[in-house]
């Protein structure tokens, strides 16, 4: 079982606050970066509590876990204010892949067959503070896929037939304890925080964490006459091309540690941490060798510019061009939804797609369904022509309907391979 380390983040109102006891406004932090912050220091998961008071102050930190969820890679474990079926099912929607109940609260204890039967006992954790939630949790533990445990007393010897995930200061002490599965770290990481290379250290002393674990070692590549390996870097989400170094043993092996991409400076004989002087970053999401071993293939999450000249990628200089269709398929719905979502923050006279917003969503609704009704007639024609002219109205008001209510492509996308 490879165990995982947690990151809690704290929100009220769609803000990120303090902690359990604390719940102050953290300046000038929002959940969403937060999140990229944990998934960049190697965290395994994000635990998050909601504290509002409100059903208004709810919905702000639904909102909040959606926008986590688009900016981040990491599982969301989310809970609190939750007080009947539907507040389980919005914190799922959002993007939680598991929502845990509070079993200090009797309606939440309650709620634990019947969310387990509707959405499914893997997706349902007990939070439990004290020794009778425990025992209530234990109760029912053929209706939840787990246990969160705040207080590290209440950890079970040997383990109880559910995974545990313990809330401790000392995470190395508890990961080696059969019972757990898991661990939620006390705060916040800073901006040096790295536990990447804590799990190394973990795995070493015998603890199953997920690290980076290379298929291949330095030995198996081959390097040029200096020694070196060409590293070709690419935007992990787009593909974009960002620039090209070399890494030397020291420089690829700090990058496997670390999850940072860390190369070999030719000019200045050294290694170079891309991003330790400017801040942008490069974080580690896949390598893979060439056929022949002499290139590496590095997809990256981008921090910034990659270029030192302040460009998103260093090949931005046109040598030579030929005139083709540039047009990515695969990224065509995204350029179109970029449009209307512009369309929205920055309204154009004379524009469809702004009339459609200004009238609201019944006209949208009105629209889709039109276009929906005129794909069924589209489709009888044996000419697909028509049908492709209809689809591709369809889709566009369906945009528009993504952009009124706040859903992306990412969303649906996520979704679909959920399915």
């Amino acid at each position: 079982m490879i165990k995982e380390l947690l990151i809690p983040i704290f929100i009220k109102d769609g803000e990120a606050v303090e902690g359990w006891q604390d719940h102050s406004p953290l300046p000038g932090e929002d959940p969403a970066g937060l999140a990229q912050r944990c998934d960049h220091c190697g965290a395994d998961g994000i635990l998050c509590v909601d504290f509002s008071d409100t059903e208004a102050g709810h919905e702000k930190s639904i909102r909040a876990i959606k926008e986590m969820s688009r900016r981040m890679d990491l599982p969301i474990y989310g809970g609190g204010r939750i007080r009947r079926m539907e507040d389980v099912k919005k914190l799922l929607y959002a993007g939680c892949r598991k929502v845990f109940l509070n079993y200090g609260r009797e309606d939440n204890c309650e709620l634990t067959q019947e969310v387990a039967d509707r959405f499914g006992k893997e997706k349902i954790l007990a939070c439990v503070n004290r020794e009778e939630e425990m025992r209530e949790a234990l109760a029912r533990e053929e209706h939840l896929g787990g246990i969160l445990i705040l207080q590290e007393r209440l950890v079970p010897k040997q383990s109880a037939g559910l995974p545990c995930y313990v809330t401790a200061e000392d995470p190395e002490r508890l990961l080696l304890r059969d019972s757990v599965c898991g661990v939620v770290v006390p705060g916040l990481p800073d901006s040096n925080e790295n536990y990447l290379e804590k799990k190394h250290l973990w795995k070493e002393q015998g603890i199953s964490v997920n690290t980076f674990e290379p298929s291949l070692c330095w030995e198996d590549f081959q390097k040029n006459e200096a020694g070196l390996l060409p590293v070709v870097v690419q935007d992990y989400k787009n593909l974009e091309v960002l620039m090209v170094a070399y890494m030397n043993r020291e420089a690829f092996e700090t990058t496997v540690r670390t999850g940072r991409m860390t190369y070999y400076s030719r000019s200045r004989q050294e290694l170079w941490v891309k991003g330790l002087t400017s801040g942008h970053f490069q974080y580690v999401k896949e390598l893979s060798a060439d056929c022949d071993r002499d290139t590496l293939l590095a997809k990256v999450f981008q921090v910034g510019a990659a270029c030192h000249t302040g460009n998103r990628s260093c090949f931005f200089e046109t040598v030579l061009q030929k005139e083709y269709d540039k047009t990515n398929p695969l990224k065509v719905f995204e350029d179109v939804f970029d449009v209307i979502q512009d369309r929205k923050l920055h309204p154009k006279e004379g524009s469809y797609t702004n009339y459609l917003f200004d009238k609201g969503i019944d006209k949208i609704l009105k629209k889709v369904g039109e276009e929906a009704a005129e794909i069924l007639i589209a489709a009888k024609n044996p000419d697909p022509e028509e049908l492709k002219y209809e689809i591709s109205d369809f889709l566009y008001h369906v945009m528009v309907l993504m952009a009124e209510k706040g859903v992306s492509w990412k969303d649906i996308t996520e979704e679909l391979a959920r399915r």
